[in-house]
Formats: C-alpha cells, sequence, structure tokens
C-alpha cells in the first residue's frame, strides 16, 4: 500500500472561494437548450417550457452562474432575434454548429429560467460578427430601468424590471480559427477595449471578461494575453482560460495527471497578467475566468460539430457519454480550480445538460446523471469557504500526456505526478473541514495520514468515495446509478491526526466537524 502524509494549518489559507468558482454554461448548441432545459410540451415541462426534471437535477449540483448563449454560438448571434414576440422570431442558420437556430428560447426566457434555478446570469457579447455598439445596445437591454429605446423595448415584451446582469464576457475564443471573424490579439483588444467602455458608460457597477487564448497549445498563447491585456487592462476584471482533458492516447495514467497540466496554465496566465500589471505600474489584479472546462474528446475528435447533417434544429451532437475515469480526471481538475481561488473568480464547467455534460436526458424521456455529475455536485456544495495551503508528501509516478492541436502532435512529460491530488476547505459558517482527494494509482490503495493543525475536537461527520472497479462503467437511461457515491469508511482521528484509507483509482470527500467545546 502506498502512503502519503499532509499537512494542514487553519491559519495558512490560499483564499475564500468566489460564489462564481462553483458555475456551468448553456449554449444554443445541440440539445443543450432545446430537449435539455427547454422541452414544451415534455411530462414536466412547466408554463414556460422549463424542465422540471433538469431543473430539479441542476439544483441538486449547484451551480452558482451560467454562462449564455455560447461558446462559438455568440460570435455569430444577433440576440434581437431571440426577444419579442415567439411568433415574430426568425429561423438562422447557425454557423458555429452547421444547425438552424429558431430564436424560440432566447434573453429573456434565459432570465427567468436563471430566476428559476436560482442562479446567476454571465451573458456574452458578439465581438465577432458584431461590434461594440451591438454590445452596449444589448447591455442597455437587459440592465437599463426604463426610458430609452431598449429598456422600453425590454418592458414592451414583458419584462418590467431591468436584468440586472453585474457579468459579461466580451466575445468568446476569438483566437480560433473555427470563430467567426477570427481576429488577431491586436485587433481583439481594440474591439475588446471599445466594448468594454462603451458598456461601462452605461453601467458602470458590471465586471467584464477579456478572451484570452482558447487553449494553451494555440500558438499565440502567452503572447494573445499580454496583447489583449495591453488593450483592455483599465476597463476589464478577468481575461478568460479554456481547457477540455483528453485521453486520445488510451493511456489513463497520463489522463489522470492532466489536471497538474491545468495547473501549470493557470499560473502562466497569473504570470503573464501580473507583467501587463508591472509594465503599466498599476497595483490592479486582473483575475481569471475559467469560463470553460471538463473532459471532451470522443465527440471532439469526430468533429461532430462541424459535420452537415442538413442544418438540423437541436441535432445530437457532442453528447459525450462519460465513465468512470473521466470522472477520476474531472476530479482533479475539480481540486486544481480550488487550489487557486486566490486568482479563479470565476469558472464554468461546459455544459450543463446534454452537450459534454454532467446531465443527460432523452428528448420526451428520463433525465439521468452522468459519471461527472459527482465530483461538481462535492466541489459546488462543500467548496464554498477558505481554502487551506496544504503540503503533501506523496509518492509519484512518470507519464507523458498527449495533447493534440490540429497537425501538431504535442506531448507534456510529466516527470513527478504525485498519486495524491488534494484541497481542503474550510467553511466558516458550518465550521467543517472538507477534504477532497483523487487516488491516482490504478492498482493500489493509498493510505494518507493528515495533521490538521488549529482545530480542536475534529469529528467526522461524511465520508464518501466514488468508485467503480471497470473504469469503462457509464451511467445509462436505463441503469443510471452504475456510478454513484458510496460511504468511505474506516476514517480515524487521533487529536489533530486524521487518516483514511483510499482504494485504488477514486473521488473521495471527507468531512470533519469541529466539535463545540
Amino acid at each position: 500500500m502506498k502512503e502519503a502524509k499532509v499537512t494542514i494549518d487553519r491559519d495558512f489559507s490560499i483564499a475564500e472561494t468566489d460564489p462564481r468558482l462553483f458555475g456551468a454554461f448553456v449554449e444554443h448548441l445541440g440539445r443543450c437548450v432545446y430537449g435539455g432545459i427547454y422541452e414544451p410540451g415534455h411530462s414536466t415541462a412547466d408554463e414556460r417550457g422549463f424542465r422540471r426534471d433538469v431543473l430539479e437535477l441542476v439544483r441538486e449540483l449547484a451551480p452558482t452562474i451560467i454562462r449564455y448563449p455560447g461558446g462559438n454560438f455568440v460570435s455569430g448571434y444577433n440576440w434581437e432575434d431571440g426577444v419579442g414576440p415567439v411568433e415574430n422570431r426568425p429561423r438562422r442558420l447557425d454557423l458555429a454548429w452547421m444547425s438552424t437556430e429558431p430564436n424560440t428560447f432566447g434573453t429573456n426566457e434565459f432570465m427567468d429560467w436563471c430566476r428559476v434555478a436560482g442562479v446567476e446570469p454571465m451573458m456574452a457579447v458578439n465581438l465577432g460578427t458584431r461590434g461594440p455598439d451591438d454590445a452596449r445596445r444589448l447591455l442597455e437591454y437587459c440592465n437599463f430601468p426604463s426610458g430609452t429605446e431598449l429598456s422600453d423595448l425590454r418592458r414592451s415584451h414583458g419584462w418590467e424590471k431591468p436584468h440586472n446582469v453585474r457579468f459579461w464576457c466580451l466575445g468568446n475564443e476569438m483566437d480560433g480559427p473555427w470563430q467567426m471573424e477570427t481576429k488577431t490579439a491586436w485587433e481583439y483588444g481594440r474591439i475588446a477595449a471599445e466594448a468594454a467602455k462603451l458598456m461601462k458608460w452605461i453601467d458602470p457597477t458590471i465586471e467584464l471578461a477579456a478572451c484570452g487564448s482558447s487553449s494553451r497549445n494555440m500558438p499565440t498563447f502567452g503572447s494573445w494575453e499580454d496583447t489583449v491585456l495591453d488593450h483592455s487592462f483599465d476597463h476589464v476584471e478577468y481575461i478568460s482560460l479554456h481547457t477540455y482533458l483528453n485521453n486520445y492516447a488510451d493511456d489513463t495514467p497520463a489522463f489522470l495527471a492532466s489536471p497538474d497540466l491545468m495547473d501549470s496554465f493557470i499560473e502562466e496566465v497569473v504570470a503573464i497578467a501580473d507583467a501587463v500589471a508591472a509594465r503599466k505600474r498599476s497595483p490592479k489584479r486582473i483575475m481569471l475566468s475559467f469560463d470553460e472546462w471538463n473532459v471532451w474528446y470522443r465527440t471532439r475528435r469526430k468533429n461532430e460539430g462541424r459535420v452537415k447533417l442538413g442544418w438540423p434544429v437541436a441535432p445530437t451532437i457532442l453528447e459525450e457519454i462519460y465513465n468512470m475515469q473521466d470522472a477520476l480526471a474531472f476530479g482533479g481538475a475539480c481540486i486544481s480550480l480550488l487550489n487557486h481561488a486566490d486568482r479563479i473568480k470565476s469558472a464554468c464547467l461546459a455544459q450543463l445538460v446534454n452537450a459534454i455534460a454532467p446531465i443527460m436526458t432523452e428528448t420526451g424521456g428520463p433525465a439521468w446523471r452522468q459519471s461527472i455529475f459527482y465530483p461538481f455536485k462535492d466541489m459546488s456544495n462543500l467548496g464554498r469557504g477558505t481554502v487551506l495551503q496544504t503540503k503533501v508528501n506523496s509518492p509519484t509516478y512518470e507519464t507523458t500526456y498527449y495533447d493534440p492541436r490540429g497537425t501538431s502532435e504535442l506531448r507534456f512529460p510529466l516527470p513527478a505526478v504525485p498519486y495524491l491530488k488534494l484541497s481542503v476547505v474550510h467553511n466558516h459558517d458550518e465550521d467543517c473541514v472538507t477534504i477532497f482527494a483523487l487516488n491516482r494509482s490504478l492498482d493500489e490503495s493509498l493510505s494518507i495520514e493528515a495533521l490538521v493543525r488549529g482545530f480542536e475536537g475534529l469529528a467526522v461527520k461524511e465520508a464518501h468515495q466514488l468508485r467503480n472497479d471497470d473504469l469503462m462503467a457509464i451511467n445509462t437511461k436505463d441503469a443510471p446509478d452504475t456510478i454513484k457515491p458510496s460511504s468511505l469508511e474506516g476514517v480515524e482521528i487521533w487529536g489533530e491526526q486524521v487518516r483514511a484509507k483510499l482504494a485504488p483509482a477514486t473521488w473521495n470527500v471527507i468531512r470533519l466537524e469541529v466539535q463545540k467545546q
């Protein structure tokens, strides 16, 4: 059995988790909207067409903020198409996903859905085929109370009160050649700065995220962030990051190590943003919005999103079926986000329903949880509070992660991957300490001994694991509970010492409560 030692101290912390760290993403992509969150005529649909069974799972998952309407979709989206009487809305060809957009669900429907789901809306503006003036018009429509053409237009559509959207994304992946009207860093930086300026003249209380690189593997990564922030530094609060973990190489140890490269990506973007601040002699610090992250590779390799299928409405595309090993890599990404809570203040799991999502539905049928549902649920529900610094002494292994980009074969050597990946969060209100622990060993249990300083009278409140000996196991409509959490037995406490035995290839959560003296 492998052994790891961990030191935790109440007085040494990373940061408070921002509520927006636990976000997700709804895009007009495949069946995410139509047949996902919105399906009039479904047996569970409410009077607005919102699927109640999906809403129940969303509340269980507990995301806090939802990014909308894209994604690639937003770079060709005319927001005016999705407001006003539904019968008057145009049908458009969506070049992002080669489908037909009926526009029966739009901005106001999304705002209503967010209110029902109890989440904050995050809106993206089109800086692909449109520009700064269109962005400020959408902001005025959404946020201005009344007395202008656009605010009164919203009121005439039936939404008397403003939506008060506080967080806005300035476009999406504008460095990507797959994007409608791709731009250079200089072009995008100038447009983003101008859009930000106009939008904040209308509502100075909003927060804005500029597009960072679409991935760490983009040829322009680094120089893109530097140039974009050089233009927009004074106008934005965030720079975005996007990452999709993969197992193209069918190499499970490398796959489970891939969240460590996510750590590197975060730290590199922080360094670039701070270099811009230093160059500008500014005490301001740009925060990070990790507004797309997930495991995604099977349907991505098939290039499903770019296959012409006769321009259907809500095609069945990018419906990644997640197995047990995907859930483990995903859990590692959750830990990476928590451990960088000092700079990542917003993050969005992409996406929420059907398309690369934790929730699956059958159109006209049931909804169920995918394997990745559970680590996110744990992080979102139990990861709120102060992330504590940890010192982890764990045995390691060597591997090489494969991450292709176009015709390039990129390989990242990882010489010392700890078998134990771990994060610890102290919830002050409940006076609970939660340990999130991933055992990346495929064939050996991992004994952990944690010294938890500064907390007197600790007791185990709850401990569970996500485990299936078949790493290829999946949840389906007919077998929705093949992968689900089970009790983690044998957690022991002696004073400040916490001991546990983690089974091979498991995601584990240990909650410790401080007994009142």
